[in-house]
């Protein structure tokens, strides 16, 4: 997936991996133009958010879609460790966000 499918649209990956986990498999997946972030000290995101899965020290799969003024338009937090959020509900709320 490249961000630049949606103007001005800016694509963030958080996880609590290391960045260069976080680049490796960025490169592994075929993604350009993402915007990679560790939440790996502090989990200040994750619990900002309400996605830290406590005993197992990860943040939820989830997609937030924030518009420019900052506020969320589009949340999705999924309930399984192996599910995946729809990325197509995400990409459309991309797309209508402002």
């Amino acid at each position: 997936m490249r961000s630049k499918q949606i103007e001005g649209v800016k694509l963030l990956t958080i996880s609590v991996d290391l960045p260069f986990a976080q680049k490796r498999w960025c490169a592994k997946s075929g993604l350009e133009n993402v915007i990679t972030l560790s939440d790996h000290r502090d989990l200040s995101f994750g619990q900002a958010y309400g996605v830290v899965m406590k005993e197992l020290r990860l943040l939820a799969r989830s997609v937030f879609v924030v518009d420019s003024s900052g506020k969320i338009t589009y949340k999705e937090i999924v309930p399984e460790v192996s599910a995946h959020p729809n990325y197509e509900a995400a990409l459309a709320a991309a797309k209508q966000a402002k």
